[in-house]
């Protein structure tokens, strides 16, 4: 168990972004001493001098760090370790230093343990916040925390006359050159090191950010856990990707798990990654995986979990806590390509899901059909609208489950949950601060918690944390 308080960045860049109203106790190039007392939630260690907070890279509570101080701000800096005077018993060993220093894991450096018991914390400080007297118990968590995302999107630059990818090194747009993530699966990694390949032997260039020339800004690969069916998705600024069916023939011949090869088009000024404009080069337009033993379909925009393994836990826990029967009608919001709705539609009447995003919607309704489920019923609408329609047209649902955006629930959303007078709200939160939020409205509405917050590790190595939450009227 670790000794030290956890402060989520709500709290600590609230009082950093607070002007510091005396001399700033720190300038450039100078080197202090002090301990860790905090992470923030990008997995930096606080260290504070007459109480000025300092944000340092590789750093974790309980130690005793020598730092250069590398930027000053007027109510915050940052530094680096120079030296480690006393190390954390929760440090990890032997960890990629490039995971920490791009920020592709940034609790790498803390025991896994450690880890989990950080998350754990994070939602008790949350709910501690609000006036929210709530249990939460321990985080639970995975047999192998690294290698497990079956997805990436990398971005690509020229490094020094090459095409690179890799990762941007923290608070910048300078990349690092990576070939292994640490927390991706190796398959995934490979895939995007032998399109990096191909292109450098093409000689297509990378896009670059500040002369609007170039071609290829990202590479996108993704793999299906269970089914081992791998996609690999070019972005371009360009209209055209220049010998695409070279890169085909070369991608093909190199990945033999290689079952779609995608052009995608975004060439908008944006910091959106992935454009709306799809080509297929070679295959099929999509691939599939298996989760909860249901097959889905999962295109180049598709949103589907990054970690399947936890996520099975994650859903299987939601629908035993939801306590669903034969008899029950169910609203998912948020239903995404229906991988909930799917989930537990051999286990209950009828089950209604909302979804924003058309192209998710179509998707969901070919995983019914391919499912040969027919109990489910989907919607193309923004989810609080639709979920105040349906409370307006009477819809009353014994169950309601929904997983928003970190973003969390809008009010509207909250009291069209009320109207509908379910006995069971069940909340899947990727946000512990936004969870703890819309706990405090919830309530008021007339619900009350029913059982501890249950924690799961969906993001290993990293700050974020998923959380189930159950609330019964």
């Amino acid at each position: 168990m670790m000794n030290y308080v956890v402060m989520m960045s709500t709290n600590i860049m609230a009082k950093a972004n607070r002007v510091y109203k005396t001399k700033v106790p720190v300038t450039k190039n100078q080197q202090v001493e002090a301990e860790v007392v905090d992470i923030t939630y990008q997995g930096m260690g606080v260290i504070k001098i007459d109480n000025f907070p300092i944000f340092v890279i590789d750093a974790i509570p309980g130690e005793v760090v020598q730092v250069g101080i590398t930027k000053v701000l007027k109510s915050y800096a940052f530094g680096r370790v120079i030296k480690r005077v006393k190390a954390s018993p929760n440090r990890a060993e032997n960890v990629d230093k490039v995971a920490i220093t791009t920020g592709i894991a940034p609790l790498a450096n803390l025991k896994y343990e450690a880890q989990l018991t950080f998350k754990q914390r994070q939602v008790e400080q949350l709910f501690k916040k609000v006036n929210v007297s709530v249990e939460v118990n321990p985080t639970i968590g995975m047999t192998d925390p690294t290698k497990y995302r079956n997805k990436a999107q990398v971005p690509v630059q020229m490094v020094n006359g090459q095409l690179e990818t890799g990762f941007y090194r923290r608070g910048s747009h300078k990349l690092m050159p990576v070939e292994d993530f640490y927390i991706q699966d190796p398959k995934v990694d490979e895939a995007v090191s032998v399109t990096r390949d191909v292109l450098r032997d093409l000689g297509i260039s990378a896009y670059d950010e500040e002369t609007h020339k170039g071609v290829v800004r990202h590479i996108m690969a993704r793999r299906g856990f269970y089914s081992h069916e791998l996609m690999v998705v070019i972005i371009t600024n360009t209209k055209k990707l220049p010998e695409a069916d070279n890169i085909a023939a070369a991608l093909r011949a190199k990945l033999p798990e290689l079952k779609s090869f995608i052009h995608n088009i975004n060439n908008h000024d944006t910091n959106v990654i992935m454009g709306q404009w799809n080509e297929t080069v070679w295959g099929a337009d999509e691939i599939h995986d298996q989760l909860m033993g249901k097959d889905f379909i999962i295109g180049p925009n598709s949103f589907y979990q990054i970690n399947p393994q936890t996520t099975a836990v994650l859903y299987t826990l939601a629908a035993e806590k939801a306590g669903l029967k034969p008899t029950d009608v169910v609203v998912d919001a948020y239903s995404g390509i229906g991988t909930i709705t799917l989930s537990i539609a051999d286990q209950v009447a009828k089950v209604y899901g909302v979804e924003v995003v058309e192209d998710a919607v179509l998707d969901a309704e070919k995983n019914a059909q391919n499912n040969h489920i027919d109990n489910v019923e989907f919607v193309t609408a923004d989810a609080p609208e639709q979920m105040t329609q349906w409370a307006a047209d009477g819809l009353k649902p014994d169950v309601v489950f929904v997983d928003p955006p970190r973003k969390g629930l809008t009010n509207e959303l909250i009291s069209a949950v009320s109207a509908m007078q379910p006995k069971t709200f069940v909340y899947i939160s990727c946000n512990p601060a936004t969870l703890a939020r819309d706990t405090v409205q919830i309530l008021a509405e007339g619900f009350h918690i029913d059982g501890p917050i249950q924690p799961i590790d969906q993001f290993p190595q990293t700050t974020h944390v998923e959380s189930v939450l159950i609330f019964k009227r």
